[in-house]
C-alpha cells in the first residue's frame, strides 16, 4: 500500500505483514565510499580550481555541526558533501535504568532552545506506555504552550539566524550587483510591512543593527513571556508532566497570555509580506536561485496539536487521533502524500550507523508493534546506543549523527512539512481559522491594527532553500491561529468551571510497557521511543529534526538532506579568486533547514593549514 523498499505488504483488510519467501527481509547491501573519495583526491591533485571547503563550526546548539564540501570554483558547482555532527550528548544512555518519571526533565536538556517540546514528547511516550489520558484542559494548554514555543523559534530563524544571509551587508559582500537591483525594485506587499523597495528590507535585515533583526529579537521575548505565564521557567520547564501539566490555569492568566498572543496577528502579516517580497525578488532576479538547497519534497512529519475530544494516548487509536491533529502527520515522497497513518510512519522508521561513531547492535527484540505491524531490527524500539569514537574518515565514519530513514529513504524534517502535509492531505478537521485546499493552506488572521486577511501558503513547484524559509514565515500565522483557537477553547472550559489539567498515574513495578511520543519541534519531526521494564527505563531513543536533516550517507550511499541540498546548490556568489570566496550559497542551503548558526564561518582550503575566518554574522553570541 505505501512501502516500496521495505518488504511489507497488506492484506485485503489493510493488515501489514512481511512478504513471504524473502530470505533476509531487512538485509541491505553496503556501498563503499572509497571509490568516490579516490576520484575526488585525484581531481584535487590535478585541478587548482577544485578545493576542499570546510565550514567548522556550523553550530546548532553548542557548535555541534560542521560541514565538508569539495567545490569546483571554475564551474561553480559542488562535487561532494559531508555533514558532521561533532558532539556526542548521550541522553539515551543517561536515561537507561532510571525512573520513567525522570524522562521528561532529563530529555528536555537535549536542546536549550526547544526543551519544552522534548519534555512534551517524553510525556506523550509515557502516556502511551502507561495508558494515561490527560483531561481536555490539560491537552489544550499543552497545545497552547507548544504553539508559543514555535512563535519563539520562527522569528529566531527568520531574523536572527538565517535572515541576515539576505541582508544588505551580506548581499553587498557576495552579490553587489543584486543589491543594486534590490535598491531599485519596488515591493509588492508594502501595505503589510511598510517598505517601498527590496533594498529597504535588506537594510533592516542587517545583523545586530537592523530594525527587523531587533524586532525579531523582541518578538521572541514576547513569545517566551506568554509561555512562562503557565509553563513556568524556560528552558527546561518543570510544569510539563505525563497526564497533562502541573500548573494552575485561571482566567486572569489566560487574559495576560492573550495580550501577548494578539501581537502576533499583525506581526504574522508583516513577516509573510517581507519574505514573500525577498524570495520572489531573488527567484525573479536569477532563476538559478531555485536550485539553491534543492532536493525532492520527501519529508516526514509527526503532526502536532491534539484534539481534546479525540486524543486518548493509545497506540491502538494512534491513526485516529493523529489525523485529528491541527497539523496532519505523515510521509511525503516527491511532494505526494504516501501515508497519514502514524502507526505506519512508526513501522517504516529505521536508524543506521554505517557512517556514524556508533557500534552496530545485534538482536531483534520487538518484531512487531502493539498493533501487529512488522518492525525492523533497525527500528528505534530495537536500537541500542553504543558509542564508538574514532578517526574521522570520508570513506567510513565521520559523524555522531545517525541515518534515520522511512522505507529506506532519507527524510527531511521541518516546520514547513506541517504546512505541506496538511495542505496536501486535506484531513485536518474543521477549524475556525485554517483550511487545507489540496494545493495550499489558507490561514485567516483577524483584525488588529492591520485589517483582517487570509494568508495563503501555496505548495511550491520546486523545493529549495527559499521555499523552506518562506514556509517558516507562514508557520507564524499558522501557529498563532492554532494558539488562538485553543485559547478560545480553554476560556470556554474555564467559564464552565472545568479546571482539571492533569491525570494521576502510577508506575507499574512489574512487566514491560512500550510507548512513543510523536510531536514536532520548532524545526519539525520529533520522536521519543520508550521501553519500560519492571518500573525502570530499559531503552530510550530520541529522534530529532537535525538527526534527520544532518544525517550522513545511508549504508547504500544516498546522501542525507543537508548533503543532498548542498550538492544540488550552484555557486552564484560573485568572486574574483578563491580568497574572495565566502560560500554564501552553501550556507544559505544549510541554514534553510534551521540548524543554529555560527557567528563566523571558518573555511579551510586543501593544502593550507590556515583557517580563514569570514565575517558571516548571524547572531550576537560574540557581542558584549
Amino acid at each position: 500500500m505505501c512501502f516500496k523498499n521495505l518488504p511489507i505488504e497488506f492484506d485485503t483488510q489493510g493488515n501489514a505483514t512481511l512478504k513471504e519467501g524473502v530470505a533476509d527481509p531487512y538485509g541491505y547491501k553496503t556501498t563503499s565510499l572509497g571509490e568516490e573519495q579516490d576520484k575526488l583526491k585525484e581531481l584535487l591533485a590535478r585541478n587548482g580550481f577544485i578545493k576542499n571547503v570546510d565550514f567548522d563550526p556550523v553550530t546548532r546548539v553548542a557548535g555541534a555541526l560542521a560541514f565538508h564540501s569539495v567545490v569546483d570554483l571554475k564551474k561553480k558547482k559542488v562535487l561532494s558533501t559531508n555533514s558532521m555532527a561533532t558532539l556526542f550528548s548521550g541522553y539515551e544512555i543517561i536515561l537507561k535504568g532510571r525512573d520513567p518519571r525522570d524522562a521528561a526533565y532529563i530529555s528536555s536538556r537535549a536542546c536549550g532552545v526547544c526543551g519544552g517540546v522534548h519534555a512534551t514528547v517524553s510525556a506523550l511516550a509515557m502516556e502511551m506506555a502507561l495508558g494515561i489520558k490527560p483531561p481536555p484542559l490539560g491537552i489544550i494548554i499543552r497545545n497552547l504552550l507548544l504553539s508559543l514555543e514555535y512563535l519563539y523559534d520562527h522569528p529566531l530563524i527568520l531574523f536572527l539566524l538565517g535572515g541576515p544571509d539576505y541582508s544588505e551587508q551580506l548581499v553587498g559582500e557576495t552579490n553587489p550587483r543584486l543589491l543594486e537591483k534590490a535598491k531599485k525594485t519596488a515591493t509588492k506587499f508594502e501595505p503589510f510591512h511598510g517598505y517601498k523597495t527590496i533594498g529597504d528590507i535588506m537594510h533592516d535585515l542587517n545583523p545586530l543593527t537592523g530594525k527587523l533583526y531587533v524586532e525579531g529579537l523582541h518578538m521572541t521575548r514576547v513569545a517566551r513571556e506568554a509561555y512562562v505565564l503557565i509553563g513556568g521557567k524556560y528552558p527546561h520547564p518543570q510544569s510539563v508532566v505525563p497526564g497533562g501539566i502541573a500548573a494552575t490555569v485561571t482566567l486572569s492568566v489566560m487574559n495576560e497570555m492573550y495580550m501577548r498572543l494578539q501581537q502576533f496577528f499583525d506581526y504574522s502579516k508583516k513577516v509573510v509580506g517581507i519574505w514573500d517580497d525577498i524570495f520572489d525578488f531573488f527567484l525573479e532576479a536569477n532563476p538559478d536561485y531555485a536550485k539553491c538547497g534543492s532536493r525532492p519534497a520527501t519529508m516526514a512529519d509527526t503532526g502536532v496539536w491534539d484534539r481534546p475530544d479525540v486524543y486518548d494516548a493509545s497506540y491502538e487509536n494512534m491513526d485516529k487521533w493523529g489525523k485529528a491533529r491541527w497539523a496532519t502527520p505523515g510521509i511525503l515522497v516527491d511532494g505526494e502524500v504516501v501515508t497519514t497513518n502514524l502507526q505506519l510512519l512508526n513501522a517504516g522508521y529505521e536508524e543506521f550507523v554505517a557512517h556514524s561513531f556508533y557500534e552496530e547492535w545485534n538482536g531483534h527484540q520487538f518484531r512487531t508493534d502493539p498493533a501487529g505491524n512488522p518492525l525492523s531490527p533497525n527500528h528505534p524500539w530495537n536500537k541500542e546506543t553504543i558509542p564508538k569514537p574514532g578517526k574521522q574518515s570520508w570513506r567510513d565514519r565521520y559523524t555522531w549523527d545517525t541515518t534515520p530513514t522511512w522505507d529506506r529513504m532519507p527524510m527531511e524534517a521541518g516546520a514547513y512539512a506541517r504546512l505541506y502535509m496538511t495542505a496536501k492531505a486535506q484531513e485536518m478537521p474543521d477549524s475556525k481559522f485554517i483550511r487545507a485546499t489540496g494545493n495550499s493552506l489558507e490561514i485567516h488572521v483577524p483584525k488588529a491594527a492591520l485589517p483582517g486577511c487570509t494568508l495563503e501558503w501555496k505548495v511550491p513547484k520546486v523545493w529549495n532553500a527559499f521555499e523552506r524559509n518562506r514556509g517558516r514565515a507562514y508557520c507564524i500565522p499558522y501557529s498563532a491561529m492554532v494558539a488562538m483557537e485553543n485559547w478560545m477553547m480553554a476560556m470556554e472550559l474555564l467559564r464552565q468551571g472545568e479546571t482539571k489539567v492533569s491525570t494521576k498515574f502510577e508506575i507499574p513495578k512489574k512487566g514491560r510497557q512500550l510507548g512513543v511520543g510523536f510531536w514536532g519541534a520548532g524545526r519539525g519531526f520529533l520522536s521519543h521511543h520508550l521501553v519500560i521494564e519492571n518500573g525502570a527505563i530499559a531503552n530510550y531513543q530520541i529522534g530529532t529534526p537535525s538527526t534527520f536533516n544532518a544525517a550522513p550517507r545511508t549504508p547504500w550511499g544516498d546522501p542525507g538532506p543537508y548533503e543532498e541540498a548542498v550538492l544540488n546548490t550552484p555557486l552564484l556568489e560573485d568572486f574574483k579568486s578563491e580568497d574572495d570566496y565566502k560560500g554564501i550559497d552553501i550556507l544559505r542551503a544549510i541554514r534553510s533547514f534551521d540548524p543554529c548558526m555560527p557567528c563566523t564561518t571558518h573555511i579551510m582550503m586543501e593544502g593550507n593549514d590556515t583557517v580563514i575566518t569570514r565575517e558571516v554574522t548571524t547572531c550576537a553570541c560574540g557581542v558584549e
